[in-house]
């Protein structure tokens, strides 16, 4: 069972959707994941939003021209994800038994997906997600490190990331302290963009 679902049952779909649909009506910008991702790869690029939620990144990344797929082990999330943007492919599967064989520009993970996968899983998911980028291609994920910055007690270090991301292939080629591109200042939250060498290393 993930972190996730032992933090909400797996039945939050709509009020997490309400959440952010609050936040937009103040005039906050919630698409700041989503605007890095477009900043890192262009239009018609194929990108997987895992652990896409309600799919607030994969909807915004859609409209603006992407190719979209979004992965979450939760139904309640997809339910409210597929009466959004029903023409979207969306799949019901925990991450660390995702199985695609197909080849993406660009793979993102916001929202904590990292630290509230099941303990134990991390590795495997990250080593799944490798899996699904084409060569060149880009992993984004962006996590808290410490009790501020996450709903669940911390558990995943930057080194541990690192670590996963190496034994699946993946280079670090940045890291940032926020999604608006702040470079990293060791604080609490952190977006680390690792790429896929186009040749084995």
């Amino acid at each position: 069972m993930s972190r996730w679902n032992d933090l909400t049952g797996g039945t939050s779909g709509k009020e997490y959707a309400g959440r952010f649909e609050a936040l937009a009506a103040t005039g906050k910008d919630v698409h700041g994941e989503a605007r890095l991702c477009a900043a890192l790869v262009p239009p018609g690029s194929r990108v997987l939003d895992a652990g896409c939620g309600t799919g607030r990144v994969a909807i915004w990344l859609a409209e603006q021209g992407y190719d979209v797929t979004g992965a979450d082990l939760d139904p309640s999330m997809l339910d409210v994800a597929r009466a959004k943007a029903p023409g979207l492919t969306w799949i019901e599967s925990d991450l660390a038994d995702l199985d695609l064989d197909d080849a993406f520009d660009l793979v993102v993970a916001a929202g904590n997906v990292i630290p509230l996968l099941a303990e134990g899983a991390e590795s495997r998911a990250v080593s799944r997600l490798a899996r699904t980028l084409r060569p060149d291609g880009l992993l984004v994920a962006g996590f808290g490190l410490d009790a501020a910055h996450l709903p669940v007690p911390p558990s995943v270090t930057l080194a541990d990331y690192d670590a996963w991301c190496e034994a699946a292939g993946l280079v670090l080629e940045r890291r940032l302290a926020t999604w608006d591109g702040r470079p990293y200042d060791d604080g609490g939250y952190a977006v680390s963009i690792h790429r896929r060498p186009s040749s084995p290393l």
